[in-house]
C-alpha cells in the first residue's frame, strides 16, 4: 500500500498553526521510561515532539514522509532528521528507549507498523501513541465546526481520520502494562489564526485538489460574525496511550 502523505502542501502552516502538547503530557510519560540514550519520534512532522525529547535523551532520531514537514524541524545537535515511514525504517534492531507517534498512527498500517516498533525497540522500551479531537470553542461555534468537519469535510476525510474520534480504541496496542490518559490544550486564538488552523486540515487541501477552492471559505464568514472580536480560548482534548515492548 503506497504511503498517504497528506500534509506536505501546507507544511508551513502546519507548522504554525498546529498545536503543540502540553507539559503535562511528557510528565505522565517520560517516567515510564527507564533509560534516557535514544528515543525515536516517529511521523514527527515539523518536528515539535522530537525537539522536548532531545531535552531528555543522549539522541533523539526524527523520521516522516515529507521532506517539505521536516524542513519545518527545528535543529539540535542530538537530533537527527530523515524521511522514513513508519513501518520500514533504516535503524538497527534493539536501538531504541522510547519511540513516540503523536497524531499519525492513524495513518500508518498498524501490523506492520508495530512489527517495526518491535524490531527497533529495546527490551522495556516504551512506545507512546497520542492524538487530539475535535476542537472546543463554545456552543454556536461548536455546532458550526462540527456541521463543516462531519457533513462539508466528510467525503474528503480519509477513512483513516475516523480513528481519532474513537481515540484509536480500532485500533490494536498488544503491549504490556498499558496506560492511559488524557490531557487539554488551550489557546487563546483569534478567529483568523482559528480558520489558518482549519486550513491545515488534510480534507481541506484535499477539497482544494478536487475543486481548485479554498474549502475554509464556505465557513470563514459565519465563523468570524460569531467569534466576535479579539480572541476566544479554544480547548484541543488529547488522548494518550503508552505500553511496554517486552
Amino acid at each position: 500500500m503506497p504511503a498517504l502523505d497528506r500534509f506536505s502542501a501546507q507544511a508551513a502552516d502546519y507548522a504554525r498553526y498546529r498545536i503543540d502538547y502540553p507539559a503535562a503530557l511528557y510528565e505522565w510519560l517520560l517516567p515510564q521510561v527507564a533509560a534516557r540514550e535514544r528515543a525515536w519520534d516517529c511521523a514527527t512532522g515539523n518536528g515539535q515532539v522530537a525537539a522536548v525529547l532531545a531535552d531528555s535523551f543522549v539522541r533523539v532520531d526524527a523520521t516522516d514522509l515529507s521532506e517539505k514537514q521536516l524542513a519545518q524541524a527545528p535543529p539540535r545537535p542530538n537530533l537527527h532528521y530523515q524521511t522514513a515511514r513508519a513501518e520500514h525504517t533504516p535503524f538497527p534492531a534493539q536501538r531504541f528507549d522510547l519511540i513516540t507517534v503523536a497524531q499519525a498512527v492513524h495513518w500508518f498500517e498498524a501490523e506492520a507498523y508495530h512489527r517495526e516498533v518491535r524490531r527497533v525497540a529495546r527490551p522495556g522500551a516504551v512506545l507512546a501513541e497520542w492524538g487530539y479531537g475535535l476542537v472546543q470553542i463554545c456552543p454556536e461555534i461548536d455546532a458550526l465546526v462540527a456541521h463543516f468537519y462531519r457533513d462539508t469535510m466528510g467525503p474528503y476525510w480519509d477513512a483513516n481520520r475516523w480513528h481519532i474520534d474513537d481515540e484509536y480504541a480500532r485500533i490494536p496496542f498488544p503491549f504490556a502494562r498499558v496506560q492511559r490518559a488524557h490531557f487539554a490544550v488551550q489557546r487563546q486564538w483569534s478567529a483568523e489564526w482559528f480558520l489558518h488552523y482549519l486550513g491545515t486540515w488534510s480534507s481541506v487541501a484535499k477539497y482544494q485538489q478536487a475543486h481548485g477552492e479554498d474549502a475554509v471559505t464556505l465557513i470563514a464568514e459565519e465563523v468570524t460574525q460569531r467569534w466576535g472580536a479579539g480572541e476566544r480560548e479554544v480547548v484541543f482534548p488529547v488522548f494518550a496511550r503508552a505500553g511496554r515492548i517486552e
